[in-house]
């Protein structure tokens, strides 16, 4: 399948954003009184930042490859 840089670019816009909206959140729980408490919600921030973090290393290979093919 095939996308416009638009659609790269603005993927990657919501995937930064919401990487940066788990970050605040996992500090937040590992902050708390008792984070022992927020074990699961702890480590499903994690997941899911280490998945967006290869999302965004995917899409960031596909639009170098994308401009790779456009220039040649």
């Amino acid at each position: 399948m095939s996308y416009t840089e638009k659609e790269l670019n603005e993927a990657l816009r919501q995937i930064d954003s919401t990487l940066h909206k788990l970050r605040e959140t996992k500090k937040t729980l590992e902050a708390k009184d008792e984070p022992a408490r927020y074990k699961s919600q702890i480590t499903l921030a994690t997941r899911r930042i280490e998945a967006f973090g290869i999302a965004r290393d995917l899409i960031a290979r596909e639009m170098e490859q994308t401009n790779e093919s456009e220039m040649a």
